[in-house]
Order: C-alpha cells, then sequence, then structure tokens
C-alpha cells in the first residue's frame, strides 16, 4: 500500500507544498477557501504527515513528558491517567518516565526529553532547586510541577496541601483518644514526608502535646514491602503504639498485612490511617480510613497548564494550585 505524501496533498488541490504545509502548522497564513479545499483533499486522500518532518519544521514534536517518582503507586497512576486524556485533547502525546527518586535517572530522562524535542515536562521532582530549573528552562523546555514548592514562584505548579490533610489524620486519631501515635513515612529528604509529618507535628501541638511525642519510623520507599517492614519494627517493639499514621496507603496496607497475619485487630490493637485514598483503601480487609485526594483531576490540572504554556508562550502566565485533602473515616481506625 502506497503512502500518501504532501506532494500528492498539493498537485491535487492545486497548491504548492507550502501552502498545505502552512494549512497544517500555520493555518492563519492561509485564506479560509484555499484552507478547506486542501482540508477536503487531506481527508479524501487519508494524508497523515510526516513527524519528523514536522519536527524539523516546527523545532518540536507532539509531545510531552510525564516524569513520576513510581507509576506503580496507585495515585501517580491517577495522576499520569489525568495527565495523559487531557494532554491528548491538545493533540500531545505523553511519554511516561519513573524517576525511582533517583537523580542520576531523572537527569537521563531530562536529557532524553531534550534531544527528543519535547515540547514540555510534568515532572514529580527529585530536588526541586531554582538552579534545576534554570538548566530546564535554558533547553528550552516547559514545566509544570507535580510538587508543593512554594521557594519558586516562577513555575506552573500543582500540588496537594499535606500540612493539612496530616494534620487531619493525626486530628482524627487524638480524637479516637490516641496518644501513643507513629508516623511511618518514605525517605524524610522528600517533601511529602516533610510536608505530612509538619502536618501531624502541627496536630500534637494544638491539642496540646509536644511535637516530639510522634513517633517517626522511616523506611526506604513508600511501598507496601516497606510497609510490611515498618510493621514488623512496630510489633518487635516492646512499646508498641496504639495508633499508626502511615504517609500513603500502600505503607499502610502493607503494615495491616503484618499486623493481621500476627493475630493482632486493626484497629483494637492498632488503629492505622492512610493517606491518597486509592481504590484499594475501600476494599481491603478492613477498609482504611485515609485522607483524600484526587490524583486524577491534580493530573488534568497540571496539564492544562502545560498545554497553555505551550499554546501562549511568553504571554503564559505561571500559576499555583493547591488541592484541598478530605479524612475519609473507615473501619481502621
Amino acid at each position: 500500500m502506497s503512502t500518501v505524501g504532501i506532494k500528492q496533498v498539493a498537485e491535487t488541490a492545486g497548491v504548492s507544498t507550502a501552502t498545505v504545509s502552512n494549512v497544517l502548522n500555520r493555518p492563519d497564513r492561509v485564506a479560509a477557501a484555499t484552507r478547506a479545499r486542501v482540508l477536503q483533499v487531506i481527508e479524501r486522500l487519508g494524508y497523515l504527515p510526516n513527524a519528523a518532518a514536522r519536527t524539523m519544521v516546527s523545532g518540536s514534536t507532539k509531545a510531552v513528558a510525564l516524569v513520576v517518582f513510581d507509576v506503580r503507586n496507585p495515585f501517580l497512576t491517577d495522576v499520569a491517567r489525568g495527565c495523559e486524556d487531557t494532554m491528548l485533547e491538545f493533540d500531545n502525546a505523553v511519554m511516561l518516565c519513573n524517576s525511582d527518586v533517583l537523580p542520576d535517572k531523572e537527569r537521563r530522562y531530562l536529557d532524553l526529553i531534550t534531544e527528543q524535542r519535547m515540547q514540555g515536562v510534568l515532572i514529580n521532582p527529585v530536588n526541586p532547586t531554582a538552579e534545576w530549573l534554570g538548566g530546564l528552562r535554558s533547553r528550552g523546555l516547559r514545566v509544570v510541577l507535580l510538587d508543593n514548592v512554594a521557594d519558586l514562584p516562577d513555575v506552573c505548579c500543582v500540588a496537594v496541601d499535606d500540612v493539612a490533610g496530616a494534620e487531619q489524620a493525626v486530628t482524627h486519631l487524638l480524637g479516637r483518644g490516641h496518644s501513643d501515635i507513629a508516623f511511618v513515612t518514605g525517605p524524610m529528604s522528600m517533601r511529602q514526608s516533610i510536608d505530612r509529618h509538619a502536618g501531624s507535628a502541627r496536630a500534637l501541638r494544638r491539642a496540646g502535646r509536644p511535637a516530639d511525642a510522634l513517633r517517626v519510623v522511616e523506611v526506604g520507599a513508600f511501598t507496601a514491602e516497606q510497609g510490611r517492614r515498618a510493621g514488623e519494627r512496630l510489633l518487635a517493639s516492646a512499646d508498641r503504639p496504639t495508633a499508626v499514621f502511615c504517609a500513603n496507603d500502600l505503607l499502610a496496607l502493607g503494615l495491616m498485612q503484618v499486623v493481621l497475619r500476627a493475630g493482632l485487630s486493626v484497629p483494637g490493637d492498632l488503629a492505622v490511617v492512610g493517606y491518597d485514598d486509592v481504590d484499594a483503601a475501600e476494599t481491603a480487609a478492613v477498609p482504611l480510613t485515609s485522607v483524600h485526594v484526587d490524583g486524577y483531576e491534580l493530573g488534568q490540572a497540571a496539564a492544562r497548564m502545560l498545554a497553555d504554556e505551550i499554546d501562549t508562550g511568553v504571554e503564559h502566565r505561571h500559576q499555583r494550585q493547591v488541592f484541598e485533602p478530605k479524612l475519609v473515616e473507615r473501619a481502621s481506625s
């Protein structure tokens, strides 16, 4: 089967190849009647523009990248779907990348994104700094951060108020009569851990209790496996807490597995609260109380910001949108 080329479209429509190119890439430069005739021929012949050729003309591909810590996390899967569905509305494909919270892996992906001449990147950054952001901008990349980076005002950002969400979680446990509460989290160097710890401490202070009364259990990642390890550590301790707030649902679900396998009850022996409210939270053996965040909506918002910056260029005004979380009470607490 032969492929229809731009020359055949031009000959059939009675115009130059440059006019066909303008119809596809700069339609405002072509008279309405001519544009309609060319589009009619394109549809009749089934012509598909050559992506490589369009890249040479425009300097970029019709694609953006999404770089997240680990798309196996159901919350980030929802974010990715929101980004993908929205970018498709703007005829942009999305390349998905997992950084695994590794700076070198993130850098390699950003190099590849630049080489592929993508129009921009939606990124859950490992270590966002002004210097790091400036390096991306110097490559010509538009950037939207999936992170609560208040100290980088000159960039689009979507995030969740994790301080408020964590405060709701610990306030809930305090209200259930718990005074010995553990906070299980991934690396404390990550902003999610920092903000959710800050919210937990704020809840204790507002209840008239010392913030350092919170027992912090730091693990290597926000995964169910690491949650199981945290559970084993807590059960092995001589002074087991009565409640645990986990910085995400995967940690909480893994921890609950260990508790239940040990013949203990949730929440009778240990109350548990998670964060993100992924689908598995509601369907767990003991339905998990969790701080609800709409990952899909967050992904949509980020994609719209990036699409607007691609479309408007220097006239684009950077935005920072922070989503408010809400505690969903279930049987685990």
